[in-house]
């Protein structure tokens, strides 16, 4: 029986800045972002979006009638939680109309957790074939203005269909994972945003890597040159790039020609968005569906997932006849149609989120073209808004 990503379907913001333009902003050389770190647009994500709003609006377009009757399990990937407490999960499945026999959990792990998300849920279809669980990566990445970890900020999500006869990607069995108390980046419940020894956590990521992609080649008896392309987290894409280039001795010089070039396609459009942690990855494999003409039926894609503090997991998924059928192919083009932003206009959006405070709060969602959106805070409770009901 195959069990795996059904439909893939991703939303950011409707606004973007340009790196060179950020770049100049803060006295730096503009190839230290579009080069040094591989970043040219980041996602400016409005006061009127938040977790649940975007992985409601990642999901919605890619659910039919008949998919939301067979899901029963709903997890959402974050470390941009709205409460201690309670599931973001559960609004966003409000949101989409699930019924109420649905598990609404919500996974933190930092960047990890959507893979997490990913592993229950095809083990859940596994024993229940007749079910499908949807898994959504949705995060908002904030370091700071004038920070060092600035230009890797972004946000977005990326929702995942898992079912039996997927139409994208057949997941394999077996994975290799590693798991170990880490201190390269966290957020204590007083802080609003990320603490994080950069290079550290880049050293960290390479090391995790070549842990997890040795101990699943020995695991399962692969070959490396038995996979067509590896697909990274990526925080920012230079640091998949650097993972993969640790990668290439292990084959040949046709090998490593074509790994490189099915990278600059897995990259492509994290480029355009930036950091969305636990979504990161699977806008990679995205990317990769979307933009890379040279993939196949059969081809066998390497991915690997890491979070800080840290967690990492190597695992395989096998292309589908007719994958295309169940990607978002659109979103090349919108992320193209995106309003660009100045930098000072940034800076005022960046700094006008929803105060973490007890008051009622209004936000201006006029602006925003979304189906759902943050119209603020009542009593404690945050208000959504759902424009076609």
């Amino acid at each position: 029986m195959k069990v795996g990503i059904d439909k893939l379907h991703f939303a950011t913001s409707h606004l973007y800045v340009d790196m060179a333009e950020l770049a100049t902003a803060r006295q730096e050389e503009p190839d230290k972002y579009l080069i040094g770190i591989g970043q040219s647009r980041m996602a400016v994500i409005p006061p009127s979006q938040d977790t649940v709003t975007l992985a409601a609006n990642a999901a919605v377009p890619m659910l039919t009638a008949a998919d939301i009757e067979a899901i029963d399990l709903l997890i959402v990937g974050t470390e941009s939680g709205i409460d201690n407490s309670k599931a973001s999960a559960i609004y966003v499945a409000r949101l989409l109309g699930l019924n109420r026999r649905v598990r609404t959990i919500e996974m933190k792990e930092a960047c990890y957790a959507a893979t997490a998300g990913l592993q229950l849920a095809q083990e859940h279809v596994r024993v229940h074939p007749d079910k499908k669980a949807l898994v959504i990566g949705s995060d908002i990445a904030r370091y700071g203005l004038n920070t060092p970890g600035e230009p890797t900020q972004g946000g977005g999500a990326v929702a995942m269909l898992v079912s039996t006869d997927p139409q994208i990607l057949a997941l394999g069995t077996e994975s290799c994972v590693l798991s170990e108390d880490v201190m390269d980046f966290w957020r204590p419940l007083y802080h609003t945003t990320a603490l994080v020894d950069g290079k550290y956590s880049s050293n960290i990521y390479i090391d995790y890597f070549q842990d997890v992609f040795k101990g699943y080649l020995q695991k399962t008896g692969m070959q490396p040159e038995d996979l067509t392309a590896l697909v990274f987290h990526l925080p920012y894409t230079k640091m998949g790039l650097k993972a993969l280039r640790s990668a290439l001795p292990l084959v040949d010089d046709a090998q490593q020609a074509s790994w490189l070039a099915h990278f600059e396609h897995a990259r492509q459009l994290n480029r355009q968005v930036g950091n969305l942690y636990t979504g990161s990855l699977y806008l990679s494999l995205l990317s990769q569906l979307v933009t890379d003409d040279k993939l196949k039926a059969g081809d066998r894609l390497g991915l690997f997932s890491y979070g800080s503090g840290a967690e990492g997991e190597f695992f395989m998924g096998e292309l589908q006849p007719d994958y295309e059928a169940g990607l978002d192919v659109g979103l090349p083009q919108r992320l193209a149609r995106r309003q660009r932003v100045s930098v000072s206009e940034y800076e005022k959006l960046f700094n006008g989120q929803l105060a973490w405070r007890a008051d009622d709060q209004t936000i201006d969602v006029a602006d925003d073209p979304h189906r759902f959106v943050l119209t603020g805070q009542q009593d404690e409770q945050r208000q959504y808004l759902d424009r076609e009901v």
